[in-house]
C-alpha cells in the first residue's frame, strides 16, 4: 500500500500497491502491521455499506461522540464519490480544517479518517457504494452532525446535491452543534 498523509495531521490517502500481469493486479487493501507502524488506529469493529441511486446523493457530515469516536477506512467500491472529512480535534493545528479526495471503484483509492473527524461524501454517479471499516460499533444517540454547507468550513462540493436526507438537512451549524454537544 502507498500511504499519502494529508495536510490534516493523521489522516492518510491509500492507494493500492498494484502487482500487475495479464490476469489483472493483487494487491493489499489493508494490513495491520503496515497501519501500526505509522501509528494508525486498528482493530476494525463494524463494516458498513451506503448504497446511493443517484449521482448528486449528499450523506454528512457525521461523528460520533466521545467514548463513541470512530476512525474509518473509507473506499468507493462502485461509482465515485467526493469524500470529504473536517478535523474537529480542538487541539489540533488542522482543527477546522478540511479536505477533499475523489474516490472511485477505478482508482482502488481509501482514506483513512482518525478519531475527531467529521465525515460525509457526495455521489459522483449514479449506482454508487460506499464501504466503510470503522472500529466503534454504532451507538444510537451517541452521533451528531454538522451542517454540510455551514460557512465555518466553507467546503467546495463538485456538484450541487440533489438528494439530502430530511436528517442531514437538520444537521445544525458548527457553532450550534458544538454548544449542543457539551
Amino acid at each position: 500500500m502507498i500511504f499519502t498523509e494529508t495536510k490534516l495531521k493523521g489522516a492518510y490517502i491509500i492507494d493500492v500497491k498494484r502487482l500487475e500481469d495479464e490476469r489483472g493486479f493483487f494487491g493489499r487493501s489493508y494490513c495491520e502491521n503496515e497501519f501500526a507502524e505509522l501509528g494508525m488506529t486498528t482493530g476494525i469493529k463494524q463494516t458498513n455499506v451506503s448504497y446511493n441511486k443517484k449521482k448528486g446523493t449528499l450523506r454528512g457530515m457525521h461523528m460520533q461522540n466521545s467514548p463513541y469516536e470512530e476512525t474509518k477506512l473509507v473506499r468507493c467500491t462502485r461509482g465515485a464519490i467526493y469524500d470529504v472529512i473536517i478535523d474537529m480535534r480542538e487541539d489540533s493545528e488542522t482543527y477546522k480544517q478540511w479536505i477533499g479526495v475523489e474516490l472511485t471503484a477505478d482508482n482502488y483509492r481509501m482514506l483513512f479518517v482518525p478519531e475527531g473527524f467529521a465525515h460525509g461524501f457526495i455521489t459522483l454517479e449514479d449506482n454508487t457504494d460506499v464501504t466503510y471499516q470503522v472500529t466503534q460499533f454504532y451507538t444510537p444517540g451517541s452521533e451528531r452532525g454538522i451542517r454540510w454547507n455551514d460557512p465555518a468550513f466553507n467546503i467546495e462540493w463538485p456538484i450541487e446535491p440533489v438528494v439530502i436526507s430530511v436528517k442531514d438537512q437538520a444537521h445544525p451549524d458548527f457553532e450550534k452543534a458544538l454548544t449542543e454537544a457539551q
